[in-house]
């Protein structure tokens, strides 16, 4: 049975291009009928907080990945957390070294240090020297003297390691520019390299799907996994993510982690399509995706060589797009936090708000991109707008105030509020009085709204209702900043 893993770091929240690797790894899993693996790896005790791997599962679980092993869910291979498993990397470490693949090494940074740079001015290559590989007993007892604690080192053996990567080809490593390496650090905590290595083993992994930056690493854990007489899962190197400068991705490219894209108001189906297409096309360049045409079209075969460029306009496109395919009893769900977080909506909502939220979000959906544009859009309908004073100073002058009032006027007189019924009555008002539509439509949407954009003007009034639109005209009317068009500074009128 195909199993894979996706192995973070709880050192910050989910970045794009490991929510990517996650992605890959999880729908190669479903394509296979497989199992996906959630794994931490936290032994970096300095950085690793719990409050990130809560949010990394967190955004896992928002993206729509659900895992068949790991954390909140448990499994016959657990535990899922390394800080959970160091009695295995200690016992493994143990046996390679009764073995003699792996030595203990007292070596000082400084000497390291000191050594490395004399090898770069004589030879150009910096790795570890092997010189703890054949102490005697009293050098040891020296250093125990001296209280130095050891690191333990994997012995390389002097021979060439062969990479067959399901995505790049064969990739061959010369055994002499890989140096005896650190399994065990001198804290008793095992490198990367070593506990993925033995997590991998014995939690059975088939397939190592991951980034083309861990390709170097590869022929490491190939040694590894020779000493523990374990079977070699096949390798998988997928591109980088890049920015649009063809840098590695990072904040100076805007929003990098999921948990970014969530608070920006985007969809977990529009990313979860998006970020397949980093670096995998399908053969006819179909490029908008369900989750089960993503599982059944998926292949490693498809997967790009070349980086992957992050483009936040076209993920934006596509959010766009699969907001205007939402429902608006969804998107109503989605974005009410957004609107009680400005005070647009009631923390108990009653079923007529509800209702009247959802007419509104359905009148402008065609123009939302981000569930972030809701409670612009919409936010005048439902609290009184704050007024611009560059908009006032613009478009209101002392004859606005005489024209508005006409309205106020014509809007008390109307028995039917419905939008066709206002349009025909006000552009009577115009032909009569001579008035050029932007005269009276402008300033009449800005006093309604706070805004020049929005909905039709019309459609705007009949969904305020008859009361609320007349009470906002009187407040702009007796206001004696909108009277004069002076810039009184943004405001409510009263």
């Amino acid at each position: 049975m195909v199993r894979v893993r996706f192995a973070p770091s709880p050192t910050g929240y989910l970045h794009v291009g490991n929510a990517r690797t996650a992605l890959f790894n999880y729908v190669f899993a479903r394509k296979n009928s497989g199992q996906f693996i959630l794994r931490i790896e936290d032994t970096d005790q300095e950085r690793s907080a719990v409050k990130y791997e809560q949010a990394i599962i967190e955004d896992l679980r928002w993206l729509g990945l659900d895992w068949d092993e790991g954390p909140e869910v448990g499994g016959n291979y657990g535990p899922y957390r390394q800080t959970e498993r160091l009695h295995l990397y200690q016992e493994l470490a143990e046996k390679f070294l009764q073995a003699g693949l792996a030595y203990r090494c007292y070596c000082t940074r400084e000497e390291l240090e000191g050594r490395k740079q004399q090898a770069l001015q004589e030879k150009g290559m910096a790795g570890y020297d092997g010189r703890c590989r054949y102490l005697t007993q009293a050098q040891v007892a020296a250093f125990h003297h001296e209280g130095r604690k050891p690191v333990v080192r994997f012995q390389v053996p002097a021979e060439s390691i062969e990479v067959n990567d399901l995505i790049r080809g064969k990739v061959v490593f010369a055994g002499e520019t890989i140096s005896d390496f650190v399994i065990i650090k001198s804290d008793g905590l095992p490198t990367f390299h070593f506990a993925v290595v033995v997590d991998d083993f014995l939690m059975g992994i088939t397939h190592v799907i991951r980034g083309e930056d861990h390709l170097s690493n590869t022929p490491k854990h190939i040694l590894l996994f020779r000493a523990l007489k374990a079977r070699l899962p096949f390798f998988a190197h997928m591109s980088m993510t890049l920015g649009p400068d063809r840098t590695r991705l990072s904040k100076r490219h805007g929003a990098t982690s999921i948990r970014a894209f969530r608070q920006a108001g985007y969809l977990p189906e529009a990313l979860f399509n998006y970020l397949a297409l980093l670096g995998w096309a399908s053969p006819d360049g179909q490029e908008i995706f369900t989750r089960e045409e993503l599982v059944r079209e998926f292949s490693l075969e498809r997967c790009s060589k070349t980086a992957a460029i992050f483009d936040h306009n076209k993920l934006l496109w596509m959010n766009g797009l699969y907001m205007r395919k939402t429902s608006p009893e969804r998107l109503l769900q989605l974005s009410l936090p957004l609107l009680q977080a400005q005070s647009l909506a009631p923390q108990e909502p009653t079923a007529e708000f509800l209702a009247k939220t959802k007419q509104l979000i359905a009148l402008e959906q065609e123009k939302f991109k981000t569930l972030s544009d809701i409670p612009e859009r919409i936010g005048f309908f439902l609290k009184t707008p704050v007024y611009d004073s560059k908009l006032i100073e613009k478009y209101f002058t002392p004859q606005t105030r005489e024209i508005l009032a006409e309205i106020e006027v014509i809007l008390a007189d109307q028995e039917s509020f419905e939008h066709h019924k206002l349009e025909e009555a006000i552009r009577t008002l115009c032909q009569e009085k001579a008035y050029k539509p932007a005269q009276v439509f402008h300033p009449l949407r800005i006093a309604l709204s706070g805004t020049t954009k929005g909905p039709g003007l019309f459609e705007m009034m009949e969904i305020l209702g008859k009361e609320e639109t007349i009470g906002r005209l009187q407040a702009v009317i007796k206001n004696e900043t909108f009277r004069s068009g002076k810039d009184g500074g943004p405001g409510t009128p009263p």
